[in-house]
């Protein structure tokens, strides 16, 4: 028995995940378990936030951007959400994405 799956379209320049496609523009199409919808919304969450720190530190001359921590925290969350694109979408995308040097 396999899990019923819904599309959704998932905007990486937006961090969105939308239920509509002509809500907005979007970049993947998935098709996702209900499980799965909610962690694309919390990791978008989570950059979002760590990007604002970044915004924050940015304003600080003496902290390299290359020792920035929360950096590196948002370049985790991109690859877990190329991962979960990777999972859940078609065959296309899925050989674009395994072409990312981040992905990889």
């Amino acid at each position: 028995m396999t899990e019923e799956r819904y599309p959704m379209y998932i905007s990486l320049n937006h961090k969105l995940v939308l239920t509509d496609p002509h809500s907005s523009t979007w970049e993947y199409k998935v098709e996702v378990t209900k499980e799965a919808y909610p962690v694309f919304e919390k990791l978008f969450s989570q950059m979002e936030q760590l990007e604002f720190q970044n915004f924050l530190r940015s304003h600080l001359p003496y902290i390299p951007y290359h020792y920035d921590k929360d950096n590196d925290k948002v370049d985790l969350r991109l690859k877990k959400v190329f991962a979960l694109i990777h999972e859940y979408t078609d065959d296309e995308s899925k050989r674009f994405i395994e072409q990312l040097p981040l992905f990889r």
